[in-house]
C-alpha cells in the first residue's frame, strides 16, 4: 500500500522485554508486507533511530515493548524528528508504563483498580500487609510481562520479592492480590474489541506461560452475561482515555467471582506474536491478523495528530 510511504516497524530494542518485541515485529513485518506495504525491520538497539529521517521513512508501527519503546522515549524521538507512528503519543505512553502513576490517574477518575503501596528495602512489612492482607503482588512498576514480579503468600518473603522487582525498577509497586478470572479488553480506535477469558495453569499466567507454552487456554467470546462485557467495555475505553491513549492498547483486568473487576494495567504497545491478546479478539471481531496491523498503522500520527 503506497499509501503509506516507506514503513519502519521497530522491534528489539534495549528492554527487558527484548525478546518478545522480536517476535510481534517479525509477525507485523510480514503481515504488512502481505498487503503490500513497504516495511521494513528496524532496531533501535543495533541502529540510531535517526536513520529512520536520513533514510526517508514516512511513518513508524511500534512493535517495541516495556522501557525505550512503550514508555514515551522513542514517542518522543519521533515527534522531534516529525514521524507519525502507531499507539499512543508521549505522554499517554509514558503514564501507562508507570503503574504507579496509571494508579492514581484511575483512582482519581473512578476507574476501578487494587489498593497498593510504593515499597522500598526499608519498608515496614508488617504495615504493608495489615493493608493489603495476603497474598500481595509485588512487581516493578515499569516493566511488563510479569517481568520481576512476585506473588508472595507469607509476609517474611516481601523482602526478596521487593528485592527482586528493585532489579528492574526503582519504583516497586506491592498491591493486594485479587481472586477471579483473568480478562484483557483490547481498544482499537474508539472501539473496545471483544473480552478475552485467559485460563493459566494454575493460575500463574507468568512468562513462560504467557508466550512459550500451549497449556493457557483462551476464550473469545468470554462467556460473559452480555450486560456485564458491555459494561466492561464501556469502562475500558474510559481507562484508556483518561490516560491519554490513542490508537490502540489492551488493559488487563481481574473479574471476581461477585461480578465486580478491577483493571491492573493498561499496554500501549501490546504484544502481537501468535499466543497475543489483541489479535484474538480483532478475530473475533471478524478482522484478521494482516487486517488489524494495517489497521493499527492507519492510525499512525503525530500529537498534533498530523498523520504524514
Amino acid at each position: 500500500m503506497s499509501a503509506f510511504g516507506k514503513v519502519a516497524v521497530l522491534m528489539g530494542g534495549a528492554s527487558a522485554e527484548r525478546e518478545i518485541s522480536l517476535l510481534s515485529g517479525t509477525a507485523v513485518l510480514a503481515a504488512l508486507r502481505s498487503r503490500d506495504v513497504d516495511a521494513h525491520a528496524f532496531d533501535p538497539a543495533e541502529r540510531e533511530l535517526f536513520d529512520l529521517r536520513r533514510e526517508g521513512f514516512e511513518r513508524v508501527f511500534i512493535a517495541l515493548h516495556g522501557r525505550f519503546g512503550e514508555d514515551g522515549t522513542v514517542q518522543g524521538a519521533l515527534e522531534a524528528m516529525g514521524i507519525p507512528y502507531t499507539g499512543s503519543g508521549v505522554m499517554g505512553s509514558a503514564l501507562s508504563m508507570d503503574k504507579w502513576r496509571t494508579k492514581l490517574v484511575w483512582d482519581a477518575s473512578g476507574i476501578p483498580t487494587p489498593r497498593f503501596a510504593m515499597v522500598t528495602a526499608a519498608t515496614a512489612w508488617d504495615k504493608v500487609v495489615d493493608l493489603l492482607g495476603l497474598p500481595i503482588i509485588v512487581k516493578p512498576a515499569r516493566e511488563g510481562s510479569t517481568i520481576g514480579l512476585t506473588k508472595v503468600t507469607a509476609a517474611h518473603a516481601l523482602p526478596a520479592a521487593c528485592e527482586l522487582a528493585a532489579r528492574y525498577d526503582e519504583l516497586v509497586v506491592a498491591e493486594e492480590f485479587v481472586a477471579g478470572e483473568e480478562l484483557t479488553a483490547s481498544v482499537l480506535g474508539e472501539t473496545a474489541l471483544p473480552l478475552v477469558r485467559i485460563e493459566a495453569p494454575q493460575g500463574n499466567y507468568d512468562y513462560q506461560n504467557k508466550y512459550f507454552t500451549d497449556a493457557t487456554k483462551y476464550y473469545c467470546p468470554a462467556g460473559l452475561p452480555e450486560a456485564l462485557e458491555a459494561q466492561i467495555r464501556e469502562v475500558t475505553l474510559k481507562s484508556f482515555r483518561v490516560l491519554g491513549c490513542r490508537g490502540w492498547g489492551r488493559a488487563d483486568l481481574i473479574l471476581r467471582p461477585d461480578g465486580t473487576y478491577t483493571y491492573l494495567e493498561m499496554n500501549t504497545s501490546p504484544g502481537m506474536t501468535g499466543h497475543s491478546l489483541v489479535p484474538m479478539a480483532a478475530k473475533a471481531a471478524g478482522m484478521g491478523y494482516a487486517e488489524l496491523c494495517v489497521r493499527i498503522l492507519e492510525g499512525a500520527r503525530l500529537d498534533t495528530g498530523r498523520t504524514a
